[in-house]
C-alpha cells in the first residue's frame, strides 16, 4: 500500500480526466466527479451512479447530476508505487466515464478498462 495525499490524488484524477478526448468530454452532461476516501463496499475502486447518456430522453430535465466517485484509499491499497496509483486512477476514471456513456462492465473490460 502507498500513501497519497488527498490533494495529490485529486490532481491525479484531474489529470486522468484531461486524457479523455475533447470530443467525448464535450458531450459529457450533468455529471460530477469526486474523490471519496473509502468505498461503500470492499474492493470497489470507483462507482458511477446516475442515468447514462444512452438512456436519457426528452423526459430528462431537473435531474440531480450523475456522480462518479473515485475511492482514494481503495486504489492506494492495491498499489505499491505512485506510478501504479497514476495508472489505476486513469483506468478507474476512464472505466467510470465509460458507464456515463452507457458502456457496461463486460465491454469496458474487453476494451481494457
Amino acid at each position: 500500500m502507498i500513501e497519497v495525499t488527498r490533494e495529490k490524488f485529486e490532481e491525479l484524477v484531474a489529470e486522468a480526466l484531461d486524457t479523455i478526448p475533447p470530443e467525448l468530454t464535450r458531450v459529457m452532461n450533468n455529471v460530477v466527479v469526486t474523490v471519496v476516501d473509502d468505498p461503500p463496499q470492499p474492493n470497489l475502486l470507483g462507482l458511477y451512479t446516475g442515468i447514462p447518456l444512452t438512456e436519457r430522453g426528452d423526459w430528462y430535465s431537473a435531474v440531480l447530476p450523475d456522480r462518479i466517485e473515485i475511492y482514494r484509499n481503495a486504489i492506494c491499497r492495491v498499489c505499491d508505487t505512485e506510478e501504479q496509483v497514476v495508472r489505476e486512477v486513469r483506468i478507474t476514471v476512464v472505466h467510470e466515464v465509460g458507464h456515463h456513456f452507457g458502456i457496461d462492465d463486460a465491454r469496458l473490460h474487453e476494451l481494457g478498462w
